[in-house]
């Protein structure tokens, strides 16, 4: 159940600052785990803004959620240096080990994307929790989302 006073008072927080919806929005996500679907309709009225804008805002963003994230949150580099390095292989890969798509969550997993941190020169990163991993092969990744350290 979302403490509906609690996302109020993260509203009041940001609705006066100058683009204060992203930063109100991270900080919902941050509360609940995710960007709560009855939250979308306090922040359209707190930013004056319409409910559109602000799904559209959600949408936008890789980073926010609109459903509570798997017990492990996986993202693997979508950008065109690591798709050049396999990220592609390595996402489809990942879509056949947890038995999702890109984007879906499950109870056990998230399958995300991200976006370079420049570290891609020799192969893909994984974030793995909160964790970066570079130069994540297939071997790696089994490894990891098993709870074992690379080699």
């Amino acid at each position: 159940m979302i403490d509906m006073d609690k996302a109020q008072h993260i509203v009041d927080q940001h609705s006066h600052l100058e683009g204060g919806l992203l930063e109100c929005l991270h900080a919902l996500q941050h509360a609940f785990g995710y960007v709560p679907r009855e939250t979308v309709d306090i922040a359209a009225e707190g930013f004056n803004i319409s409910r559109a804008e602000v799904h559209g805002v959600i949408s936008y963003y890789h980073d926010f959620r609109t459903k509570p994230a798997g017990k492990c949150v996986v993202k693997i580099c979508q950008a065109e240096a690591c798709q050049a390095m396999g990220s592609r292989a390595l996402t489809k890969h990942a879509e056949e080990k947890l038995g999702m798509s890109m984007g879906e969550t499950n109870e056990d997993y998230s399958l995300e994307p991200l976006y370079c941190f420049g570290n891609c020169a020799l192969s893909p990163n994984v974030e793995i929790d909160g964790k970066l991993h570079a130069r994540v092969g297939q071997d790696d990744f089994d490894r990891l989302v098993n709870g074992g350290e690379r080699s």
